[in-house]
């Protein structure tokens, strides 16, 4: 996604929160972060495959923490390192059902959520509740958290 893509909005919040244009916190960096979540998927006995998508996400906001302007302790903390036992087989079950590889790029702060990305951009939640869909890319997903605006169900994207 071009930052061209950004609305005013959501980049004037992403800036609000430490993001700026050309933000990278490198190839190292976010190789050290996907590779504690690899691991902690196989010590789970599952496997998660870092996409593309998601490791560009990763390297563009990963370590923010994206404060929600409206809703206080509300936040998208984009630190993919977290998680819980058992959440990589149901991130590869979720994979299966979209027929695309997702990896974790973080969490909201609520009821920490999973936020996964998909080969192809798309976002979607990993809740206690079921599995959602977050938008088609992370403008989507961000304008979608800062309207309050309500998720999809993941499954009307199962193949």
């Amino acid at each position: 996604m071009d930052v061209g893509d950004l609305s005013r909005e959501v980049r004037e919040w992403l800036e609000r929160n430490g993001w700026f244009l050309g933000r990278d916190i490198g190839e190292a960096r976010a190789g050290e972060l996907i590779d504690v979540r690899v691991s902690d998927a196989e010590r789970q006995g599952s496997s998660l495959v870092p996409v593309d998508a998601a490791i560009r996400v990763i390297r563009a906001y990963g370590l923010l923490t994206l404060e929600h302007p409206r809703v206080g302790d509300f936040a998208l903390n984009m630190k993919p390192t977290v998680g819980y036992d058992g959440d990589a087989a149901l991130i590869a079950e979720l994979a299966t059902n979209l027929g695309l590889q997702l990896f974790p790029v973080g969490y909201e702060t609520s009821e920490e959520g999973l936020i996964l990305v998909d080969e192809i951009g798309r976002f979607f939640l990993l809740h206690h509740t079921g599995a959602y869909f977050w938008g088609a890319n992370e403008q989507d997903a961000f304008a979608r958290f800062l309207s309050g605006a309500d998720a999809l169900d993941a499954e009307d994207f199962f193949v």
